[in-house]
Order: structure tokens, then sequence, then C-alpha cells
């Protein structure tokens, strides 16, 4: 995916989320509670969406047509999908098809989206949308998983939750993106509250020992020990990524 984020936000300028779907009630669903709601709320992102069957030229409203060469299911029609992605050529961001074939969204790329001005999103449905329009329109494909779902409304609310919260102003605590998992290569460590002890578990010694040395070498610890048993993937990353560190200091 070329140039994620364009060009920085610009001052005052809130960071705009354009969205293409079939479903426009889908929206803003769960982006309108939480963090991301009250951000909303705030004016500190926006969100503009499209109905892709207003760009339809018949008036049966059609969006979809039987695929060349035979098979299950139906594909978006280039022209009404490149009627709809011309409604949002201005508008900020890159633009993104929220596909299973796509590049694999993960925290490395959601920090580069969030620092950006915003991104322009469409949701397929049905068997996906015709190739030549996403080969003319230079779309990015993304996806949340390998697996498959019934549209790609889910998929960017995901997408665009995890870029909202990093959006600055949005989480009250500046630190707790940092600590959270993926951030630092590794999963985060586990999390204990009130009551210390719970059903004959108590909390570990280290967290209420008021020792700041003692608390972060016991999350480090936790968080390399649940990185290596869960996410082996991960782990490697990690130890290659502090071995070119070691060798670059030296």
């Amino acid at each position: 995916m070329s140039e994620p984020g364009t060009q920085p936000l610009e001052q005052g300028t809130p960071w705009t989320a354009s969205v293409l779907t079939l479903f426009p009630e889908a929206f803003p669903g769960t982006l309108g509670l939480s963090l991301a709601g009250r951000a909303l709320e705030r004016g500190i992102w926006r969100l503009e969406v499209a109905d892709i069957r207003d760009f339809a030229l018949d008036r049966h409203r059609s969006v979809d047509d039987a695929p060349f060469g035979g098979g299950a299911g139906m594909v978006m029609r280039p022209d009404v999908v490149d009627a709809a992605l011309a409604s949002v050529a201005e508008r900020p961001g890159p633009l993104i098809y929220l596909s299973p074939r796509g590049r694999l969204l993960d925290q490395e790329l959601v920090r580069e989206l969030a620092a950006g001005p915003g991104v322009r999103l469409l949701c397929g449905r049905f068997e996906g949308v015709d190739e030549r329009v996403l080969e003319a329109r230079g779309v990015a494909e993304v996806s949340i998983g390998d697996y498959v779902l019934s549209g790609g409304e889910v998929a960017a609310q995901v997408l665009l939750e995890a870029a909202v919260r990093l959006l600055p102003g949005v989480m009250g605590n500046a630190e707790s993106p940092a600590e959270e998992s993926f951030e630092r290569g590794l999963l985060e460590y586990p999390q204990y509250t009130r009551p210390a002890e719970w059903q004959g578990r108590a909390v570990p010694e280290a967290l209420v020992s008021g020792h700041h040395a003692r608390v972060r070498q016991w999350r480090r610890e936790r968080a390399e020990e649940l990185t290596r048993e869960r996410r082996p993937d991960l782990w490697r990353r990690f130890q290659q990524a502090a071995a070119g560190g070691r060798d670059t200091k030296d």
C-alpha cells in the first residue's frame, strides 16, 4: 500500500473517514460509542457515509451482475463503483477496499493511517468488486484477518476504531497506547484491579509492592512470556529486532 498517510493532519482539521457502502445504516455503529463516539461528538474526527446504490444507473438501483466465466454469486459493477469512488476523489486519505486478499491490518499500518488526514473506505458485498475499477482507481486492499465476512462494513469499523483511538486527544491517558499489545512488538502484560484477592486468587505481589522498578520488570517479563507462548511469530520478530538493535550499537 503506497503513501498510507499522504499528508499529515493540518491543525484544526478533523481526521476524516469517508465510507462507501450498500448499508449506510450500519454506521456509526460501535463507532458512535465510548472513546470513538465521544471523539466524533467533539469533532476530533469526522464520519461521512455514502450509499453506493445512489450511484446506480437504472431505476432499480442495481449495483451488481453475474460474473463472467460463471460461478456462484454476483459481482459489484465497475461503472457503479467508479461513480461512487469519484464522489470521494477530493476527500482526504488513501483509498482502501476491505478485502480478505489485502495487506493484513496491523498496528504499524494503523499508526500510519492515524498519522494522515483520514481514509476513504470501500465496503464490498456479494463476491466482491470488478477488478478493473480497483486497478483503474489504484485502490489499496486491506484485510482484517484470514477469514471471510459477508461484507466490508464490520472490517471498516475495525479499521476506523483502531485508527481513531490513536488520534491526539482521543485517549485520556497519553501513556495508554504505548503500553498496549503490539506497540512494542510484544503482547500486553496481564492486568489486575481490586479486590486484591478474589476466589482465592491473589494479585501478583510485585504489583502491590509499591516498587516501580519491580512493577516494570514484572510487566516486561510477563509480556515476553505471553508473546513467546501465544504468538511465536511476534516473538521471532521481536528477537530479530532486538538483535538488530544490538548490532547497530556495536
